[in-house]
């Protein structure tokens, strides 16, 4: 696509997608998420052809003047909107779809010093909130929901929404989710989730008091036919 093409696709999404957005000419003058977008593409094409070193430097120019750092060798869809733009990060191999949308002080990040991909892939549709991390070699679904400040850390199946530290699917295909379950070998990143475990701890102890409560009824049930023979009786 040819580059004013993509410049009148990427304004027609932020007036999709920002209710506060004016004019067309505003729109380009004045977002820097556009922008940071729009000289990632010469400098993915700089990083690609083996000039990692002024690539790196033109996306530090980039990150200076926008607020925005998008390593040059990440993979960026098509219409992809950065609102606010102020403190996102993108990983080297970070992979987005097309569609996206990112708010401010998203990290798309690793967890450490892995080698080789090492960062998330985000379908296409993936709306990213506030201060949202995503780390890690990990997979994000289509018309995925990442609300604000949560802490992705597995895979995500498509159409869901994800919340919290660490992240938990809370609905999926606009069903609501009251518990998850992951295959292990699909989720390369771990983190303690205190709460789930308080939660696991609390239905437990709820199952062994219906259990015991259950059992002393039952006694006192047959204590009382006791008696009633033994009144009987006599």
């Amino acid at each position: 696509m040819g580059a004013i093409a993509t410049v009148r696709e990427d304004i027609a999404a932020v007036k999709a997608n920002d209710p506060a957005a004016q004019s067309s000419l505003v729109i380009f003058l004045s977002y820097p998420g556009l922008h940071a977008k729009w000289m990632h593409t010469p400098e993915h094409w700089l990083w690609s052809h083996g000039m990692h070193g002024i690539a790196r430097v033109l996306s530090q120019i980039t990150r200076f003047f926008t607020g925005v750092e998008i390593h040059p060798a990440a993979r960026i869809g098509r219409r992809l909107f950065i609102d606010h733009a102020m403190g996102v990060v993108i990983g080297e191999t970070t992979v987005v779809g097309d569609d996206c949308v990112l708010y401010q002080g998203v990290t798309l990040g690793g967890t450490g010093n892995e080698c080789g991909k090492r960062h998330p892939t985000l379908g296409n549709n993936v709306t990213v909130g506030t201060g949202a991390k995503v780390l890690g070699n990990i997979t994000i679904g289509d018309n995925v929901r990442i609300g604000g400040n949560s802490v992705v850390v597995k895979d995500v199946p498509s159409d869901s929404t994800v919340v919290g530290i660490p992240g938990r699917v809370v609905r999926r295909n606009g069903c609501r989710v009251l518990a998850e379950s992951f295959d292990a070998t699909h989720h390369r990143e771990t983190m303690p989730d205190p709460v789930e475990e308080a939660s696991i701890m609390n239905r437990e102890g709820i199952a062994d008091n219906a259990r015991r409560i259950a059992e002393l009824e039952q006694h006192v049930a047959e204590l009382s036919a006791l008696v009633e023979r033994l009144t009987g009786a006599e």
